[in-house]
């Protein structure tokens, strides 16, 4: 049973994400996921103008004056989000954990497919797959992906997005758009990304929390590991301390930007208290200009 708590929180998400979606992300969408191609729709009166390569010289011939072809774009388009679920997407100190940033994402994704009449499917992940929605169309599929999002408890607490990117290219044969959710604290998927990207159209979303990239001057700190429950003691006031950490943040960061760049990959960065659709924009102008 769902509970009128859960109902709030879809409704609010959906009441937030469509306003978006129909203000800002209306035309870039469409124009930046491409159909399969052209298909044929029907013939007209040629009008001045009009492209002389389009015409039908055949039905011109019968109708003894000019007419042309017109084509609709094919799209029928697939998006896939996989969204990771494991423990460190609780973490968040500022006003959204990165688990509802990742779900309000994914809604507004979920949205604009639906308006551009796309199909959308999810997979939710941990270090296993812990839920697979079928890509289908419209709103109550949508509201079912928020639900999904907002309400499912995983069993897994730790990443493995190796796993979650072969359970994706294994399920979803046709070329498809994936949006991979994430805050990519994992290692050893090089390989499968890659081969991920050359067969679909995949994009990584890094979900960030700004305590994750700063550790504060304040003496001794007690740290639990959210995926494992480990629990160290670390001394913040320690300069050592402070270089290495920042050191190991940097390097991290750079090798997961260096990956998507050699592997032709999108990405798009999200930081937990900042407004995700300055990024969102970006990213979709960015694509607008490659085309």
């Amino acid at each position: 049973m769902l509970t009128r708590e859960l109902l709030k929180q879809v409704r609010q998400i959906e009441i937030r994400t469509r306003g978006i979606v129909n203000e800002v992300f209306s035309g870039e969408y469409h124009s930046v996921f491409k159909g399969r191609g052209m298909e044929f729709s029907e013939v007209r009166e040629y009008q001045i103008g009009d492209d002389i390569r389009s015409i039908d010289w055949n039905v011109s011939a019968r109708m003894g004056h000019p007419y042309i072809k017109v084509f609709e774009e094919e799209r029928e388009l697939t998006v896939m989000l996989i969204v990771d679920m494991s423990g460190s997407l609780v973490f968040g100190t500022v006003e959204k954990t990165k688990q509802r940033i990742a779900a309000e994402l994914s809604a507004i994704l979920a949205f604009s497919a639906m308006k551009n009449n796309d199909k959308v499917g999810l997979i939710l992940f941990t270090d296993r797959i812990e839920k697979f929605v079928p890509p289908r169309k419209g709103r109550s599929h949508v509201l079912r992906i928020i639900r999904e999002l907002l309400s499912f408890e995983p069993q897994g607490n730790t990443t493995d997005l190796k796993t979650a990117l072969e359970y994706f290219n294994h399920t979803i044969k046709k070329k498809s758009i994936a949006f991979l959710i994430s805050d990519f604290i994992d290692d050893g998927y090089n390989k499968i990304l890659k081969i991920v990207g050359r067969k679909h159209d995949l994009i990584g979303v890094i979900l960030k929390d700004p305590r994750e990239e700063d550790l504060p001057d304040a003496g001794l700190i007690k740290f639990r590991d959210a995926e494992t429950g480990i629990v160290r003691y670390i001394d913040s006031s320690n300069k050592h301390v402070q270089d290495y950490f920042n050191d190991y943040i940097s390097q991290r960061d750079e090798q997961r930007k260096q990956l998507f760049i050699s592997s032709r990959l999108d990405s798009i960065v999200i930081n937990a208290g900042e407004s995700y659709i300055k990024p969102l924009v970006n990213f979709f102008k960015l694509r607008e200009k490659r085309w």
